[in-house]
């Protein structure tokens, strides 16, 4: 599940151009991740919104999503840095079967589930920017750099449907809304057999035409080898 987010203005026509002195972004490895866990736990908390007295328990549930997101197969992480970590985006390439679509409300769109058979979707589970950085694009970046990285043909997300300023900080980022997923709960909490309704956005990098103006048409020529 995508973190809490500090809500970033849009690019576009007439954004200002990134800086010389951006933010860096820098791939790591697995390996590198398990040694960085302490970090991003304290980006996590320091990029989120817990009510007081919250931020350990919001700490350790962050922990516990990380632990089983590196174990995936494909797991990529960046991090965005200045002169301090500053940001980060991680996820993996979301199984052909289809796993990640358990609990969707209704039928996946043929497209969506097009592309997922063909291996060219990648999920972002987490995208973290401290609120200070002054890279007010750094939330953008690393997902589009994350995507282009495994050369994605569609990015995926889940967001709590109660987090409405993350949810339109997606939407504003050119994310679209194809429906709910309902989910168990954090495990840390009170009632955790109580299910989470998750918005399921998706990201479409392909070319959008007359026919598909979603960018969603499914591309035979993107079918991964077995």
């Amino acid at each position: 599940m995508t973190a809490p987010i500090r809500r970033e203005q849009p690019g576009g026509e007439g954004s200002a151009p990134i800086p010389d002195h951006a933010v860096r972004l820098r791939r790591l490895n697995r390996w590198q991740a398990e040694t960085l866990r302490e970090d991003l736990a304290d980006l996590y908390v320091e990029s989120s919104h817990a009510q007081a007295g919250q931020e350990y328990r919001g700490r350790e549930a962050f922990l516990q999503r990380l632990s089983g997101d590196i174990r995936r197969a494909g797991f990529a992480l960046l991090i965005g840095e200045d002169s301090a970590f500053v940001g980060c985006a991680y996820g993996f390439p979301v199984p052909r079967e289809g796993t990640w679509w358990r609990g969707f409300d209704g039928p996946l769109p043929q497209s969506v589930e097009q592309l997922t058979a063909s291996g060219h979707v990648f999920a972002i589970t987490e995208v973290l920017v401290h609120p200070h950085t002054d890279d007010q694009d750094l939330a953008r970046r690393l997902q589009q750099r994350l995507l282009a990285d495994h050369h994605a043909s569609l990015g995926v997300t889940l967001v709590d449907q109660a987090d409405v300023p993350a949810y339109d900080a997606f939407l504003s980022w050119g994310w679209q809304d194809i429906g709910a997923i309902r989910r168990p709960s954090d495990p840390t909490l009170l009632r955790p057999w109580a299910p989470v309704l998750l918005r399921a956005m998706v990201l479409p990098l392909g070319p959008r035409t007359a026919a598909c103006p979603d960018g969603l048409a499914h591309e035979n020529r993107t079918q991964r080898p077995d």
